[in-house]
């Protein structure tokens, strides 16, 4: 309990999401880290093609964090963003994993800076695809997007789904893909993010 606080300090003054869930729900051992390339595309509200990078930690057997920075061409073109991942229940015989995923972002949006605080209650489940393992899951980002420039609000919720896994291309299986939709339903927006993983340990 005592990380957990510890975890959600550093997020809260940290003062700063991600676009798309992350590599949380792949299962890691504790202590293991990987850096992430992550291509983006925003489908909606003036959008455009972009890039980020997010480093993740699996910090102990329950706790995961995550952080990053990234741009876009369009109307949302940088960010940067700090996460946690919180296990509630593990992805144990016919049981899915259940976490919540809590992010904060500051990201420059349509001119204006915004800081988006959100919960995301994540389901997943291993499965066998073609000889490997891969880790399908659903979120529902729920959260507040602060304008700085105005001071005003709105509550936000999209609907992400996803996929992480080690990538059935042969040469390449060392490594870790993961590809993710993300369909926008209140004050959100329709995107996708594709990234490739590379293990620090």
């Amino acid at each position: 309990m005592k990380k957990l606080l510890v975890g959600l300090v550093v997020l809260l003054n940290a003062g700063v999401q991600a676009y798309g869930t992350g590599n949380s729900s792949y299962p890691m051992s504790p202590g293991k880290r990987f850096i992430s390339t992550e291509f983006t595309g925003i489908a909606s509200d003036n959008g455009g093609m972009g890039v980020q990078v997010r480093y993740t930690h699996k910090f102990n057997s329950l706790l995961t964090f995550d952080t990053g920075l990234g741009v876009s061409g369009g109307d949302r073109n940088q960010r940067f963003f700090v996460g946690a991942d919180y296990e509630l229940y593990p992805d144990y015989l016919n049981q899915p994993r259940i976490s919540l995923k809590s992010s904060i972002s500051r990201a420059e949006e349509f001119e204006k800076t915004k800081t988006k605080i959100q919960l995301a209650p994540t389901l997943s489940k291993g499965f066998v695809f073609w000889g490997r393992e891969a880790f399908p899951y659903v979120a529902i980002p729920l959260g507040l997007s602060l304008n700085s420039d105005d001071s005003t609000y709105q509550s936000t919720m999209s609907l992400n789904v996803g996929i992480n896994g080690q990538l059935p291309i042969e040469g390449y299986r060392h490594l870790n893909g993961s590809l993710e939709v993300q369909a926008g339903i209140q004050d959100s927006f329709t995107a996708f993010v594709a990234g490739l993983n590379f293990p620090m340990n």
